[in-house]
């Protein structure tokens, strides 16, 4: 299974069986996220460093205005697409099999964790994931601590206010904060 097989696979929203094929490749391209994480992680590298490292580890070109300050940790890589003039902070975890999407001018906190996958709820098939995409609007602001959940759509201009855990989506504009998040304000 080639890996743009496996987004598509994973892009269409179905069921994984746990010990499928498909499972399989999700496990080797882990392998290669780790390999490359680790090296983001475990010594310095100058910002036309990160760059290339994060475009490898997407399997896309990351525009030079992106920015990151490591350790950055995700068991996949290949279904994240970022867009210009993005800021993640240190310790952030992304679980993107499912795909995130990261809109222009986002700012994401430190120890961010966005999950792409959960689940499925019967004890007999428990290995089984569900894929859902995160989406994160143009000029979004995520404050250190979140979560957001599979399936999230955040949209234009919103804040996330630190230590929410977001599992609907988020009006554009609005400000939410809380466990759950729910809109504190509109902008």
């Amino acid at each position: 299974m080639t890996t743009n097989e496996f987004l598509q696979i994973m892009d269409s929203g179905a069921i994984i069986p746990g010990g499928s094929p498909i499972h399989a490749k999700m496990h080797q391209l882990s392998q290669e996220a780790i390999r490359i994480t680790m090296e983001i992680n475990n010594s310095y590298h100058n910002h036309d460093e990160i760059v290339v490292l994060m475009s490898e580890l997407t399997g896309k070109n990351v525009d030079e205005s992106f920015s990151l300050f490591p350790p950055f940790y995700t068991d996949c890589g290949k279904n994240i697409q970022i867009g210009k003039r993005v800021f993640i902070n240190s310790g952030c975890k992304f679980q993107d099999q499912g795909g995130i999407f990261i809109g222009d001018d986002v700012l994401i906190g430190h120890n961010c964790v966005i999950a792409t996958l959960n689940h499925v709820m019967d004890p007999e098939r428990r290995a089984d994931m569900v894929p859902a995409p995160v989406s994160i609007g143009d000029k979004v602001w995520i404050g250190a601590n979140v979560t957001i959940l599979q399936g999230v759509t955040i949209g234009e201009g919103a804040v996330i206010a630190a230590g929410a855990v977001v599992n609907k989506n988020v009006p554009a504009r609005s400000v939410v904060g809380g466990i759950p998040a729910k809109v504190l304000k509109k902008l």
